[in-house]
């Protein structure tokens, strides 16, 4: 496999399962060294297996990305041992249970704002800094929809997520950041299966899949 991207740092926050893992992998594959950053120390251990057993690298970050303490020290780490990152990839995202719009409680709205809204705001303003002394840095993420009823929650923190990338893409447009949002189709997460509890998921795509059919098309541009 081609080492395209041998020697540069890719920061994959939301690492430890579905598509962050999924990115982590490809990523390291193609020669990156891959800082993974996940609450799950489990998962982590789990990815680095798998990227080890492939050839690839790794550092482990297990942490809440809404620490923004912890997140702001992982970044100037990660400056002080390379002098920036080259890539980063976010997938980390809260969903609550699906649930009438008039129910939604304080409790569940604290920690979609929190997670999906204000920690990711906070992040784009770390890793800004971070990847801008790449040569040709770049910034994924991945967007999703949800039409149907009972998921106001969901859909209002991912709406405000895809504001804050569509604002940020449209301002690096003439820069050499590239900001990508990817949408991939369908996939077995945790996310989905409290929206659809009784999918038939052999049928849904791989987050594996998905990372091959989207992350070229960023990488190999």
């Amino acid at each position: 496999m081609e080492q395209f991207l041998n020697g540069q740092i890719a920061l994959v926050t939301g690492a430890s399962r579905g598509i962050g893992a999924a990115s982590a992998e490809w990523l390291a594959a193609r020669g990156a060294h891959v800082v993974a950053v996940a609450r799950t120390t489990g998962g982590l251990e789990e990815l680095d297996d798998r990227i080890q057993a492939a050839g690839g690298s790794a550092t482990l970050a297990p942490m809440d990305v809404t620490d923004e303490g912890a997140m702001a020290h992982l970044c100037r780490s990660i400056f002080d041992r390379w002098g920036k990152a080259d890539i980063w990839v976010h997938s980390a995202f809260h969903a609550t249970a699906l649930t009438p719009t008039p129910h939604l409680t304080a409790k569940d709205l604290d920690k979609l704002i929190g997670t999906n809204i204000r920690a990711f705001a906070r992040l784009i303003a770390l890793v800004d800094p971070l990847i801008a002394p790449a040569e040709a840095p770049k910034a994924v993420f991945f967007d999703s929809d949800w039409d149907e009823k009972f998921a106001a929650g969901y859909a209002m923190s991912k709406a405000a997520e895809r504001a804050l990338v569509q604002s940020w893409q449209a301002e690096s447009a003439k820069s050499h950041l590239g900001v990508h949002l990817l949408r991939p189709n369908p996939m077995p997460t945790a996310i989905r299966a409290r929206f659809y509890p009784g999918e038939d998921r052999d049928a849904l795509n791989s987050p594996r899949d998905e990372a091959a059919r989207l992350l070229p098309d960023v990488f190999q541009a």
